[in-house]
């Protein structure tokens, strides 16, 4: 296995502005995203928005600590880079679209290599369950929460 990832998106009944306000503020992403059990800003920018942060995540078959690094472009991208830690590599994004009407489309990516030994444990199944924590569901959990549901 090299690489795994993939993208997921979900239509959300809130405007940018109101969605933006919610990927940017990455440090309350535990409340919201399954399986991210922790998040410690190491680094802020000018205007406060933690640019490198220390993370870890439940990712079923062990916890995953990551260190990764911020990129803001308000309001439609927030990007990260892995720049430390147990998986070989691990680059994503949200990127939000205005649908006009108060509705906005957020869309999830990533793409990771969790390296030869975590990457013998993550097959098959686990690997798909993975998948849909990781992948798949942020969209979904990014909707409900934007949504009071």
């Amino acid at each position: 296995m090299a690489h795994m990832g993939g993208s997921a998106s979900a239509e959300i009944e809130a405007p940018i502005d109101a969605v933006w306000p919610v990927v940017e503020d990455v440090s309350i992403a535990p409340e919201w995203q399954g399986g991210l059990t922790a998040l410690t800003p190491l680094e802020r920018d000018a205007e406060g928005r933690p640019t490198l942060v220390e993370s870890e995540t439940d990712i079923k078959v062990r916890r995953v600590k990551t260190r990764v690094r911020f990129r803001y472009e308000p309001p439609t991208r927030l990007s990260w880079t892995q720049e430390k830690g147990d998986l070989k590599s691990v680059e994503g994004a949200w990127i939000l679209e205005d649908l006009g009407d108060g509705r906005t489309r957020a869309t999830y990516k990533l793409d990771s290599d969790p390296g030869r030994v975590l990457g013998m444990l993550l097959r098959g199944p686990a690997e798909a369950a993975v998948m849909a924590m990781l992948v798949n569901a942020r969209p979904g959990e990014l909707k409900q929460y934007v949504e009071g549901g």
